[in-house]
């Protein structure tokens, strides 16, 4: 079992994962390192990668003009990001940039699609974690639209 493999269990995406498993999954999986203010990606890049944040923290930004952005939210440890482009193949929407040292493994679409047949229980996992982590983003969404509506139209006396 490598060092990555020891790490999967304590984020979203091995929380259900056996010691097997992870280390499986570890194997395919590439480590890096960002530096205060490295971009993980950029908007309109697409990189078919899944990131589990181990240590650190990245902001979510879109870019508003030039070289100025508007943040969006913070993930930390355990989160995972680029799921829809892991998915789907897309271009970023947003990019994800580093507030401090932060520490990432990333999962390729391409290894990831190589145990489809040797490992399809592994892949359900991988897959209800990613699902689990779009749900969350869109409950968030969801609760922040309500609040915000709340606040411009001045309801329920909260504000």
């Amino acid at each position: 079992m490598n060092d990555i493999s020891k790490l999967i269990p304590h984020s979203s995406l091995g929380a259900d994962l056996s010691d097997m498993e992870a280390g499986i999954l570890g194997a395919l999986m590439e480590e890096r390192k960002l530096e205060d203010g490295e971009f993980l990606f950029e908007d309109g890049t697409n990189d078919d990668s899944l990131h589990v944040i181990l240590t650190g923290k990245l902001e979510v930004v879109k870019r508003t003009g030039g070289d100025e952005y508007s943040s969006l939210a913070v993930l930390r440890d355990g989160e995972l990001a680029g799921e829809l482009s892991f998915i789907d193949g897309a271009p970023h929407t947003v990019g994800l940039r580093a507030l401090c040292e932060t520490h990432v493994v990333s999962l390729s679409r391409v290894a990831f699609e190589g145990i489809v047949d040797s490992n399809p229980q592994l892949v359900y996992k991988v897959m209800r974690a990613v699902a689990r982590s779009a749900h969350r983003i869109v409950h968030r969404m969801n609760t922040e639209f309500v609040e915000l509506s709340n606040y411009i139209f001045k309801q329920h006396g909260r504000y």
